[in-house]
């Protein structure tokens, strides 16, 4: 490491005499001591005033970098730290963690808005040491233009954390991220930046390193001290549990859960599985609770105390969950394998901290790799899409919300958010109060770029089927994809021999799981306003649905554990046409039978939407019907337009309700005040059954009822 040689040795003495005072208070123990790799973190940040990146483990001590170094800045005489922090959890623990060193930390996030006023005056007085800022805040457009300058001119320390989310090639990439390499550019010379992640390969560091040194002027700073230390962790014993059907992995749960040492996560790939998981293991005597983005914010920060007081056995999670590093927990499960070895190596870190002895079990699936094809088609929008976004927003002459940009793109409103704040952060569009502008700045689509890192993707997802194939170290192997060039065999886990887990699984717990992954029926939520803007498109609809469809059922999600294998072979595209299988039918008489008594009325008419890709099974499902209930089918949601594509619009509702205006109408004699039995083979954004409802309740019926094999919600 390079230090400035104008800094006086007594002054580097004194400064780390001082450091390992405020340690002491930081961890509440007089016998804490500075490790050398931490002292070289805070000598460069706080001594030298340099940028520095840590790649460190989970549980190497990251935060006591930032708050000693915090605490030698302020004594002299430095501004505030400035902290962004991706994880509400992390930011509640971080903050407890300042307040018993002495250091004075608020933030500034999505959940106490009416907090913001009051606490950007104590920054200008001086009374805040440390301010925690969500990344999302630095492409707000009053806190970018108002309140971060003034942090930027006067913070005495900009720290990071997560700071792989900083690269396209991070394995938890967020665009909001990116207005950090504008806000490093733009500080004022002699104020140190430390940025820390427990999970970036070689390829990520040298990507974040090279974005730390850039500064206003745009030259690099070779200077940039970047740590990496090794990523072992010791704590943990890895092992992988093969089992063949959805049945005997939720029993080996149920089965093998309590065992687990102390309190600890399950992780899902879907919330529709944190919601299926959570409920069965409590019918089996868990004290568990599911935790995904859709849980309140309320809610979360009860869960997350929860697990950290022990008071409930785990969470059954999605990866929204991050938990503090002040949590201690014994055990990381996952139901489903993440996309790459470093987000599954993210995730186990959750296990280990302040303990001896922590498993991490990885329950495999078959649906894994489905699951992962749908979050890549997630990916930057294709380039006429963007061009799309930018002449719309050219041709306005005043802001654009992104509701009116949904009118004019075909995109769904999280990958158009996403889309636009990577344009934002590249100058091409800015966002303003009352919504999205044009620069008016030429900006090129680097295809090249999002070839590699889509190409990147899939060599990490062959890697994460390597580890679940390989004979060798699994924690070698984990450290090995992050470029760890000291890993070596752990000796701990499950193929080195230090770890044995049972694959056994009893009748009865198996069982009872079949029951309810067999157990069908799924609400279908009918839409309730429509979407804004549509008159954009020539549709004269707004506000509050009247008179539409009452709550429906679905056998099932796509990508639930039970029926929902069966489901997506029937919908698979190379699956030919046909009727409905017999097991699936019988699920649609159970689901029938289930939600009969929530009727008003019992159905007697049928319509049957049209399908263009597969006309056997919707009819074959509503002739069952029929006959079954003895109800008539008295006609259909029909195809007027078979050149609008059947799933067109569907990224976004207002192009998704005017393309299925377009593309059918009603063909059917409606009797006069009928509950009329919706019937389609599937719904993906809700919209097609919406506007048939609508039409059909134009057309007399008093009630109408959708009723759908799958729901791919």
């Amino acid at each position: 490491m390079t230090t400035d040689t104008a800094v006086p040795d007594d002054v580097r003495r004194s400064s780390r005499e001082a450091a390992e005072r405020h340690l002491r208070a930081l961890v509440g123990r007089d016998d804490a001591s500075l490790r050398e790799d931490q002292w070289a973190a805070i000598e460069a940040l706080a001594v030298d005033r340099r940028r520095a990146l840590v790649v460190q483990r989970t549980g190497w001590g990251k935060s006591a970098v930032y708050f000693v170094a915090t605490k030698l800045l302020r004594e002299g005489g430095a501004g505030p730290t400035v902290i962004v922090s991706p994880l509400l959890a992390l930011m509640r623990n971080q903050i407890a963690a300042a307040e018993r060193a002495g250091i004075r930390a608020v933030t500034i996030n999505s959940t106490n808005i009416d907090q913001w006023q009051v606490i950007q005056d104590q920054i200008h007085a001086g009374e805040v040491d440390v301010l925690l800022v969500s990344p999302e805040r630095l492409n707000n457009p009053g806190f970018r233009d108002e309140v971060l300058p003034r942090l930027a001119a006067t913070c005495g320390l900009l720290v990071v954390d997560e700071a792989h989310c900083i690269s396209d090639w991070g394995h938890d990439f967020r665009p909001d991220y990116r207005r950090l390499r504008t806000l490093l550019a733009e500080l004022p010379s002699g104020i140190p930046v430390l940025a820390t992640t427990a999970t970036a390969n070689a390829r990520v560091t040298s990507d974040v390193a090279e974005q730390l040194g850039v500064h206003a002027d745009g030259a690099a700073d070779s200077q940039v001290l970047v740590q990496r230390g090794t990523l072992d962790r010791e704590s943990l014993r890895l092992g992988v549990v093969q089992l063949k059907t959805p049945e005997q992995r939720l029993a080996w749960l149920a089965d093998h859960l309590a065992e687990q040492p102390g309190s600890g996560i399950v992780y899902c790939l879907t919330v529709a599985a944190t919601q299926e998981v959570a409920g069965y293991l409590r019918d089996r005597g868990l004290e568990v609770a599911a935790y995904s983005g859709q849980t309140e914010a309320d809610e979360r920060h009860g869960l997350e105390q929860a697990l950290v007081d022990g008071r409930v056995k785990a969470l059954v999670a999605t990866s929204a969950l991050g938990m503090g590093f002040d949590a201690s927990l014994g055990f990381v499960i996952n139901l489903g394998a993440p996309a790459s070895p470093v987000a599954y190596y993210q995730q186990v870190g959750r296990a280990g901290r302040g303990t001896d002895d922590a498993t991490v079990v990885l329950l495999p699936q078959i649906e894994d790799r489905d699951i992962w094809a749908y979050f890549a088609s997630l990916g930057f929008p294709r380039e006429e899409q963007v061009r799309e976004t930018l002449a719309a927003l050219a041709g306005s002459d005043r802001p654009l919300s992104t509701a009116t940009i949904e009118t004019r793109v075909e995109l769904g409103r999280n990958r158009l958010e996403s889309m636009l704040k990577v344009l934002d952060v590249d100058g091409a569009v800015q966002r303003v109060q009352g919504g999205w502008v044009a620069t008016g700045r030429s900006w090129d689509y680097d295809a090249e770029r999002y070839a590699r890192v889509a190409e990147a993707r899939e060599r990490e997802q062959q890697a994460m089927l390597g580890y679940l194939r390989t004979t060798e170290c699994r924690m070698r192997y984990l450290r090995e994809q992050l470029d760890d060039p000291d890993a070596v065999d752990c000796g701990r886990c499950d193929n080195c021999g230090g770890l044995t887990l049972s694959t056994s699984v009893s009748e009865a717990a198996v069982a009872e799981a079949g029951q309810r992954l067999s157990r069908p029926g799924v609400v279908v939520e009918p839409r309730r306003m429509w979407p804004t803007a549509l008159a954009n498109l020539g549709l004269d609809l707004k506000g509050k649905i009247a008179e539409g469809a009452e709550p429906g059922r679905a056998v099932a999600r796509l990508t639930d554990l039970g029926h929902g294998q069966a489901l997506r072979a029937l919908f698979r595209e190379d699956t030919p046409d046909g009727p409905v299988p017999p097991g699936l039918a019988q699920a649609v008489m159970d689901v029938m039978k289930d939600w009969s008594p929530e009727w008003k009325a019992r159905p007697d008419a049928i319509v049957v939407v049209e399908s263009a890709t597969r006309p056997t099974l919707g009819r074959d499902l509503a002739d069952n019907l029929s006959r079954v209930m003895q109800v008539p089918i008295v006609g259909t949601w029909a195809i007027r337009d078979d050149t609008v594509p059947p799933r067109a619009g569907a990224s976004n509702s207002a192009q998704r309700v005017s393309a299925v205006r377009r593309r059918g109408a009603l063909d059917a004699q409606v009797p006069p005040g009928a509950t009329v039995l919706l019937v389609d083979d599937q719904v993906a954004t809700g919209w097609t059954l919406t506007v048939a409802a609508t039409e059909i309740r134009a057309a007399g019926a008093a009630a109408v009822l959708p009723l759908v094999l799958a729901t791919q919600g």
